[in-house]
């Protein structure tokens, strides 16, 4: 009788980008196989269509596609696909559903906000220190995607609410930093938009201003470049803190480049360069409302928390 595989695959079809996570059961926690990522700009032009346009469908349903034949060949047990904040709002969500059905021949589930913070939440805290040592603890885990931001409340590992609030990288960037080099006044702009939209939603400080953890292609691209040494490919940032100060220093040098400049910058995938300040920008706005100096990057999110759901079955 054929021994059945224990190998399972997540793919996390974001606003901005498609991640792929291959990993292995064992008796102690999940071995990856393989990890990677594909910058496919599924969200592109949304906010202004309310439509994902045919050349996005089709460059990430080969993109899934994709990553679905590689599971395969690793002989997958299972292929988990889901769709976050794009596939969520966009009218033309079915077809796009059908075509990676067709082309990938799997099912795209999508789902809500509450269901994606609370994936993130899991694989944030399982390979951090807060897992087991800080219980009590307040902690504030956010997720700063493409098209949306992620947040998590609780103590410790246990998460106590949580929320989504369609701010993103991608609808920032399109919203008030078109111009290349922005213009002077754009960051105090999208800042205080950013800032009203979140505290009217439930980002606020706590009495005891708590350990902030940030996942995302945001905080990890701003810790990349602080350590530029490590290349975009790099793993050296799971567990990095950034100071307020440093994230302020990164939003002036990208404020005041061009996109074309921004490309040459130690460290900053060169795909992020149009986004990279929409993201900064949220991140240190998050820092702000709730008081603290310093976010902890988790390059762990919402497919390492899936995955480990995967492999409780």
């Amino acid at each position: 009788m054929k021994q059945k595989s224990k190998i399972k695959c997540v793919i996390d079809v974001g606003t901005n980008s498609i991640k792929f996570l291959l990993a292995e059961k064992t008796e102690a926690r999940p071995r990856i196989l393989d990890e990677r990522s594909d910058i496919t700009r599924l969200g592109e032009g949304l906010r202004e269509t309310g439509a994902i346009s045919p050349a996005a469908m089709e460059r990430n349903a080969e993109a899934i596609a994709n990553y679905a034949r590689i599971a395969r060949e690793w002989g997958a047990e299972e292929i988990s696909t889901v769709g976050t904040m794009a596939v969520r709002t966009a009218k033309n969500a079915s077809a796009f559903l059908e075509l990676v059905k067709r082309r990938a021949g799997v099912e795209l589930r999508v789902i809500d906000g509450k269901e994606e913070a609370r994936l993130a939440h899991i694989g944030a805290c399982s390979s951090l220190p807060v897992s087991d040592s800080d219980g009590d603890k307040n902690l504030l885990v956010f997720d700063t995607g493409g098209g949306s931001t992620e947040f998590i409340y609780g103590r410790g590992a246990v998460p106590d609410r949580s929320f989504s609030v369609p701010i993103g990288a991608i609808w920032l960037t399109e919203e008030f930093f078109r111009s290349d080099p922005v213009e002077a006044d754009s960051v105090e702009k999208a800042e205080a938009l950013v800032r009203e939209e979140f505290l009217k939603r439930g980002v606020k400080q706590e009495r005891d201003t708590p350990l902030l953890i940030g996942i995302g292609g945001a905080v990890t691209t701003l810790a990349y470049v602080r350590d530029s040494s490590e290349g975009p490919d790099g793993g050296a940032v799971h567990g990095a803190s950034l100071s307020e100060a440093i994230i302020s220093a990164q939003i002036k040098d990208y404020a005041g480049k061009t996109i074309e400049e921004r490309k040459k910058i130690p460290g900053l995938p060169p795909k992020r360069a149009d986004i990279v300040l929409a993201g900064a920008c949220i991140v240190r706005v998050v820092m702000n409302i709730v008081g603290a100096h310093t976010v902890t990057v988790s390059s762990q999110g919402l497919r390492h928390g899936l995955m480990q759901e995967l492999m409780r079955h």
